[in-house]
């Protein structure tokens, strides 16, 4: 005997129409685009707590950076004072070299007949106080001082006749 029993089939041989295709295949991309979106926002998030560590850390250094230099800052001050005061020394001995050798040029220009009396050095002028035998003597450092590079102009203040050493003159040099 032959086992056909008949079948029944309910549901026709229906093709699926491109709506239900277009629907199905909405719905599963919709869901995989919704699980990878929850993967970036949760690896988003468990990022956060690696930069968030990160910024402590670092606001951490700064802080320990803050409190070596507050700690350095009184030998800092120092050593800028002290190179301030090296710099001012260096200049006030460029200064009086200069001075030193306007000062050595000018009494190496006075003949040997004058006598120095008085020899004022200020800032930026030269007095001199000189007893001077003749005038001739007198005519000759008033040129060679014209002649020096390192004077702008000079000046007789005062020319008295003194007896015992001949003549008495005050000159003033300004200095360039």
């Amino acid at each position: 005997m032959q086992n056909n029993q008949p079948s029944i089939n309910l549901v026709a041989d229906r093709q699926i129409s491109a709506f239900d295709k277009f629907i199905n295949w909405a719905l599963t991309i919709g869901r995989l685009i919704i699980i990878i979106t929850e993967i970036i926002a949760i690896a988003a998030f468990l990022y956060r707590f690696s930069l968030d560590e990160q910024l402590a850390n670092l606001h951490s250094s700064i802080k320990q950076k803050q409190e070596i230099v507050s700690a350095l800052r009184s030998d800092e001050d120092k050593y800028r004072n002290l190179q301030d005061r090296i710099a001012i020394a260096g200049i006030f001995s460029d200064k009086g070299i200069k001075t030193q050798k306007t000062i050595v040029d000018i009494e190496n220009l006075i003949p040997s007949q004058i006598n120095i009396n008085s020899l004022i050095f200020n800032k930026d002028q030269i007095s001199l106080g000189l007893d001077i035998a003749s005038t001739s003597s007198l005519s000759d450092l008033i040129n060679s001082l014209k002649n020096y590079p390192g004077i702008k102009s000079i000046s007789i203040d005062n020319i008295e006749n003194v007896p015992s050493a001949g003549l008495s003159v005050d000159i003033t040099t300004m200095l360039k």
